[in-house]
């Protein structure tokens, strides 16, 4: 006699964060709906930032996760939101944004065996000639 495997219920568990009728989902929706646009900006803003220093092998260990075709996606996203967000999210919140972006720019151009010109580098159709 072979035993067949048994498959395992679904579950109705009314918490399932998947089951978009669920209360969990509703709490999530209700909790980023309460969450002010500047802070989703420079979070993502931030998010962009890190991994990009990471991609220029900035981190720990940082020659094993060096990848700078990653890297420059990364900063031209960053390059992009930052210009694109600077007026709505005001000068106390977008200056230090520029100021790592900037920081990046220039990481960039220094870890790159050819270095872009000065307005052809990540994010400086956006930005401007970055000079260090």
């Amino acid at each position: 006699m072979s035993e067949t495997p048994q498959q395992p219920e679904p579950q109705s568990d009314a918490s399932d964060p998947a089951d978009p009728s669920s209360a969990g989902f509703d709490a999530m929706t209700r909790d980023i709906a309460e969450v002010p646009a500047v802070e989703v900006i420079t979070t993502v803003a931030v998010h962009l930032m890190s991994s990009a220093a990471v991609n220029l092998g900035l981190a720990e260990e940082g020659e094993k996760h060096k990848d700078l075709d990653e890297a420059r996606k990364l900063i031209q996203a960053l390059a992009g939101l930052v210009t694109a967000s600077a007026t709505e999210i005001g000068s106390y919140h977008a200056a230090p944004l520029r100021d790592g972006l900037k920081s990046l720019q220039l990481a960039f151009r220094e870890a790159s065996i050819v270095p872009d010109e000065p307005g052809q580098g990540p994010g400086e159709k956006f930005t401007g000639p970055v000079y260090g």
